[in-house]
């Protein structure tokens, strides 16, 4: 039985070999040789390839030419030059006899295109070596990188599709466990929840000592938990793999998902627990306090509620949520009629980035202001909802409903004529668009027949000599 000679670094070699004699030492393409692929061995890939470009460029005619080409973009490939790599790889197919195992160089072709993100041509280069070879020993890894091109690509589809052609003809590869991960989670993606739970169920029987097994169980309970098809089941799978894993890099994200879960239960025994592990979350965030909120709200204890609301705006007075969480507060209280609070919640909802948010948040305002009679201020919050980007519909056309009605209330009869045929003309709301031509009625009315002895009234003056509102004007919002 032939032995392997004990192999030593590429500079012990270079070492040895410069202090023998100029007559035992090696031939210069021998040295450059053994230089590159021992270099190669010991990772040390910018010297292995400076040796190899030397070789192939001075000795075109050497023998182990074609291995040294592709010995050369491994080498290119490993120090993260992709576009060289694969320019060597394509080389090497051209050579006589074509270097490597069965489709190598061509699988190599595709791992640098794979780099370069050229996930089209990497996916055509994969399907070729299986097309060539499909129960050759590259075929596995040509499966996996053609799935993980498809999934690049965004087509699940045939991603999953590879991942299963792995697993069914290589089932004892080293790939089939990760494969089988992905093709669940793919899975997922596309809501196919049963087949994608059926994989994972059967991974630590097929694939006992995989240090993957942690991750299937991570993701049999995401999926369980955040696709509705067992909360319970999902919960009690997370909570086992936090006892089993403490150390685990997902760990951090099931204990956050656990108490997440129990929040979306219908039982209310598991949305009070959830309720206190949401709130007891340590570091606490502005997710889980907002979820508490949430909570709160559904189970009806408004003492919660303001307690999770109180932490979130405390701790985190200027995060999304908290600015969402003060436009819902601010409508609940709306409803209450405590306009005087609903303000409050308002203005600070207009700081969010949020342009749904901060153009509710000031349509909101501009109603609570109204109701107070506060009017001056209210116009300025209705008018600058319209300089919000991207505003919904319906907020644009309430907000300049409730101009009109706080230039009405002013007496600036023009401004609210206008606000109010602007609405009339546009709104795709009916119930809106004929209130507010009734009220562009009046408005009119009262332009054409002033007081006696007055004139018209302009913008900003006062209706006549007792001050009176147009007849029949509503306070509020249709």
């Amino acid at each position: 039985m032939k032995r392997r000679a004990p192999r030593i670094s590429a500079g012990i070699a270079l070492v040895l070999l410069s202090l023998v004699s100029p007559a035992a030492a090696l031939e210069e393409a021998d040295r450059l040789w053994l230089v590159g692929e021992r270099a190669f061995a010991d990772s040390l890939y910018p010297a292995s390839r400076r040796a190899l470009e030397r070789f192939v460029a001075q000795y075109p005619k050497d023998a182990r030419v074609p291995d040294a080409v592709l010995l050369l973009g491994k080498a290119r490939l490993q120090a993260g030059d992709a576009q060289a790599a694969l320019e060597a790889f394509k080389r090497a197919q051209t050579l006589t006899p074509v270097p490597g195992r069965s489709q190598e160089a061509r699988f190599w072709e595709a791992e640098a295109l794979f780099r370069l993100k050229r996930f089209l041509d990497a996916r055509d280069a994969y399907d070729a070596v299986v097309l060539a070879d499909a129960a050759g020993p590259l075929a596995p890894e040509a499966f996996y990188g053609r799935a993980w091109s498809d999934l690049e690509l965004k087509r699940p589809e045939p991603a999953i599709a590879s991942f299963r052609e792995l697993i069914s003809a290589f089932p004892n590869h080293a790939l089939a466990p990760s494969a089988t991960l992905q093709a669940a989670r793919a899975l997922a993606d596309l809501k196919r929840t049963s087949e994608a739970l059926s994989l994972l169920a059967d991974f630590p029987k097929k694939y006992p000592s995989s240090p993957l097994v942690a991750d299937a169980q991570f993701w049999s309970g995401w999926i369980k938990s955040t696709s509705g098809t067992d909360p319970s089941g999902g919960v009690a799978e997370l909570e086992a793999f936090v006892a089993a894993h403490p150390n685990h890099p997902r760990t951090a994200t099931a204990r956050r998902l656990i108490p997440q879960a129990l929040a979306r239960s219908s039982d209310k025994a598991d949305q009070l627990k959830a309720y206190k592990a949401l709130m007891e979350q340590s570091p606490p965030a502005a997710e889980a306090l907002y979820s508490a909120a949430e909570v709160a709200g559904r189970l009806d204890r408004p003492r919660d509620r303001e307690a999770a609301w109180k932490r979130l705006s405390t701790d985190f007075p200027d995060h999304p949520l908290t600015l969402k969480l003060a436009l819902d507060f601010g409508s609940a209280a709306f409803k209450q009629k405590s306009w005087k609070s609903a303000a409050t919640y308002a203005t600070q909802a207009t700081k969010s980035d949020d342009g749904a948010v901060r153009s509710e948040a000031w349509l909101l305002l501009g109603e609570s202001e109204l109701k107070q009679k506060r009017y001056a201020e209210a116009a300025k919050a209705f008018e600058t909802v319209g300089t919000v980007s991207e505003v919904e519909t319906g907020v644009r056309f309430r907000a300049l409903a409730g101009l009109g009605l706080a230039r009405e209330e002013q007496q600036s009869w023009k401004a609210a004529l206008s606000a109010y045929e602007a609405v009339a003309a546009r709104s795709p709301d009916a119930t809106l668009r004929d209130w507010a031509r009734e009220r562009a009625g009046a408005v009119k009315a009262r332009l054409s027949n002033p007081a006696p002895g007055k004139s018209a009234p302009s913008g900003g003056t006062k209706s006549g000599t007792n001050g009176t509102k147009p007849a029949a004007k509503k306070d509020s919002r249709p």
